[in-house]
């Protein structure tokens, strides 16, 4: 008979108790039933653990084997608290892939809440462009991708918000000073700074402007410091200009009905695992109507 998980529980007991009847009682079971157990036991141990039937002694032999003992079902438990606590996301690791603009504006106060609720799950979370945010995905890189993203074949797609489009300049830029009352036309002449979002805007007048652009930069953070710099302006959705850039302009783009969308994609639900479930769902039940502009 091998040795199984409730009889080191059973003589653990039984060593702690100092009596069958005291074990019986802590363990929930009947004197006969732990007397039974603890027998099979030392059987297959092959001697005595204790030294009288009072329970109140341990032999040599077992002293050394309590040890043993006490060291797996502290193992064991440990397991099972493990198991448990990954199976209620309580415990894990979820990956996120998100743009930069994400990131900023509406990541740090969902995941807030999410840690305080689930302190023992560690996040890794990378901001890149959508076509980086894509490969990650693909890659089984990411658990949760949050981007600008087409249907992928076996994953789950769910639009989380847009936002609108604006051209991105210093505040102290021309444009910047009667901006209502311009057009197209109005950047044609100025340095164009493009990246990949430009593409999903199809107006007719804006196909020149990209065309002539000398500086395609995919990076957010890359583009702003441009901007910054006096190198060119740019186009970005409104959300990749926070509040606090002071020094920046964002000009909505009054002539123009396209809008950035942003996706969450997961793999299929049933392969996620439980805390990354739990966080798609907080994020998927996050107040964002704030962006809805």
């Amino acid at each position: 008979m091998a040795i199984k998980i409730e009889m080191l529980r059973c003589f653990r007991t039984v060593a702690d108790q100092g009596s069958l009847a005291d074990a019986a009682q802590t363990l929930g079971r009947t004197p006969s039933a732990v007397s039974m157990m603890l027998r099979q036991f030392e059987d297959h141990v092959g001697s005595a653990l204790f030294e009288s039937a009072r329970k109140s002694r341990l032999t040599p032999l077992g002293e050394m084997v309590l040890i043993e003992a006490r060291r797996e079902l502290e193992h064991f438990e440990r397991t099972v608290t493990a198991i448990e606590g990954l199976s209620r996301a309580e415990l894990g690791h979820v990956r996120l892939a998100v743009t930069p603009s994400v990131a900023q504006a509406v990541l740090p106060n969902i995941l807030q809440e999410f840690m305080q609720k689930h302190p023992g799950v560690r996040i890794d979370m990378r901001d890149a462009d959508s076509a980086s945010v894509q490969r990650e995905l693909t890659s089984e890189r990411a658990d949760i991708g949050m981007a600008t993203l087409r249907h992928m074949p076996g994953f789950d797609r769910e639009l989380i918000f847009s936002d609108r489009f604006g051209v991105v300049c210093p505040v102290d830029n021309p444009l910047a000073q009667n901006w209502s009352e311009l057009t197209w036309a109005d950047l044609e002449g100025v340095n164009f700074i493009a990246n990949g979002l430009c593409y999903g805007i199809h107006d007719e007048g804006f196909a020149p402007i990209l065309n002539a652009s000398q500086l395609m930069v995919p990076n957010t953070a890359s583009i702003l410091s441009l901007v910054r710099a006096g190198v060119g302006v740019t186009i970005l959705p409104e959300l990749a200009v926070l509040p606090e850039f002071l020094d920046l302009e964002f000009l909505p783009l009054t002539d123009c009905s396209a809008r950035r969308e942003v996706w969450m994609v997961t793999p299929a639900a049933h392969m996620l695992t439980p805390a990354a479930l739990a966080l798609a769902n907080a994020i998927r039940q996050a107040d964002i109507s704030i962006i809805h502009s």
